[in-house]
């Protein structure tokens, strides 16, 4: 399976100070389309390069906005099923033959918003969707995030479509033609059980959409990734936005990779947006050249209660 992630940062032009912000809350719908439009364009660079499944980068439609809690930004939510952004996505995988894992911000029916991935086949179906589950708030030496003020944790909602096979209703595994996907967005990452729980219910490459910052989590970033491949038996694709937003200036660091149960996978893009590497699922049906078999000689047993199963 040839597989991409996209990185890169906002393209619409905001003022250049935060306290012209207030002067965009009617260029909302102006401001996704704009990402949709570049975001359209880097799905048909990654499929003329072979790629077979895109994921894009964590609440793409828009800047990252949670760097100020600002309810304006809340206008941004919309419909993961019938909303512009989906269905413009869902013509383009139909189009260009690719399965696309697009990042949102959802408003539900019931108008809670939800930071959620929605996965589309190469059809143009929506297998499903996943909703983030652990949401931050705090700050580090660069800068904070304030991500509670705009949406609540996941709750279960992986339809329409029938193709979740996870018995999890808060991490749904989606069944496609090039293997079984999951997804953990950004934050996620860091909690035990959440790549064990995928594993366990039978994902095969998880991609983790992420807008991430400062000098503890860019020394983290890799071997976070590489441990939970290495343990767990898993591809992972980790995407980051890379470069600055204006006007908060903040800078993500990218480092968008793939990354194996045997190590990192090479990345074969030219585009400066994209990351693009062959993943071998077969390879997981293989025994791990080191010996391990971790899933077997686990001892549930000696573990303290609360403590996640694999």
């Amino acid at each position: 399976m040839r597989a991409a992630l996209v990185q890169t940062v906002n393209v619409y032009p905001l003022p250049a100070r935060r306290e012209e912000l207030a002067a965009v809350a009617s260029l909302l719908p102006a401001i996704a389309r704009a990402n949709v439009d570049h975001h359209l364009t880097l799905l048909g660079e990654a499929a003329f390069r072979g790629a077979q499944v895109v994921c894009l980068g964590e609440l793409f439609p828009a800047p990252y906005f949670a760097l100020d809690a600002d309810p304006m930004w809340r206008g941004l939510a919309e419909d993961a099923e019938n909303g512009e952004t989906v269905t413009r996505l869902r013509g383009a995988a139909a189009r260009l033959r690719l399965v696309v894992v697009a990042p949102i911000y959802e408003r539900a029916p019931d108008g809670r918003r939800f930071n959620t991935a929605v996965v589309i086949d190469a059809s143009g179906r929506i297998l499903g969707k996943y909703r983030k589950n652990h949401i931050p708030e705090g700050g580090n030496e660069q800068g904070t995030f304030h991500e509670k003020t705009y949406y609540e944790p996941g709750v279960p909602g992986a339809g329409p479509g029938g193709a979740n096979v996870s018995r999890n209703p808060f991490f749904p595994v989606f069944q496609t033609p090039l293997g079984r996907i999951g997804v953990a967005i950004c934050y996620d990452r860091h909690f035990e059980g959440v790549f064990s729980t995928l594993s366990a219910e039978g994902a095969q490459l998880v991609f983790c959409p992420a807008v991430s910052f400062g000098e503890k989590s860019r020394r983290l970033w890799r071997q976070e990734f590489a441990v939970e491949a290495a343990r767990h038996r898993l591809f992972i694709g980790a995407s980051n936005r890379k470069g600055a937003e204006p006007p908060w200036g903040q800078e993500y660091y990218g480092e968008s990779h793939f990354v194996g149960p045997d190590g990192p996978i090479s990345d074969l893009s030219d585009h400066p947006n994209l990351v693009i590497a062959d993943v071998d699922l077969d390879g997981l049906s293989r025994p791990d050249p080191a010996g391990w078999d971790l899933r077997r000689d686990r001892r549930p047993e000696i573990y303290g209660a609360g403590k996640a199963n694999g």
